[in-house]
């Protein structure tokens, strides 16, 4: 089943249930689908696709929770907590921290990175390899780590 066709009936569930946080992000996950889908490219929405418009969602989620909490709004940062979690649902289970930091080793070696000026060529290949299963700032964080070492 697409993502498209899970959420219609995510959505049905949430709007029976009466569950403000579930409907909330999954509405916002069919807006951003069909933004997609008319932004007037005419690409088919495939997995890849998918993955990275439900990243996007997230990180504006986190983005906004961060100022929410900065400025002492409990009140809406429960909101995006809630959303966040709803979203990430439909999200690739996300690697451990010692999984990323063996995958990333593994690639280190594959490419030949010796020092930073490697990172590049490290971070193409860790990003294509891990897209959805972990986030790009975790991915360049570990991969600045162990190249500095």
């Amino acid at each position: 089943m697409s993502l498209e066709q899970t959420i219609m009936q995510d959505l049905k569930t949430a709007m029976k249930a009466k569950d403000q946080a579930a409907l909330r992000g999954v509405r916002a996950i069919k807006t951003a689908i069909t933004m997609a889908k008319t932004d007037g490219t005419g690409k088919e929405i495939d997995s890849a696709a998918e993955i990275k418009m439900l990243q996007k969602l997230i990180k504006q989620r986190q983005e906004s929770l961060k100022i929410f909490e900065d400025q002492n709004r409990e009140d809406l940062a429960v909101k995006e907590r809630e959303e966040i979690e709803v979203i990430q649902r439909y999200l690739p289970e996300q690697m451990s921290d010692e999984e990323l930091e063996t995958r990333i080793k593994e690639i280190i070696q594959k490419v030949g990175a010796t020092s930073m000026k490697d990172m590049g060529k490290v971070m193409g290949a860790a990003s294509k390899a891990f897209a959805g299963k972990a986030d790009g700032k975790a991915i360049s964080t570990k991969v600045k780590a162990l190249l500095s070492l």
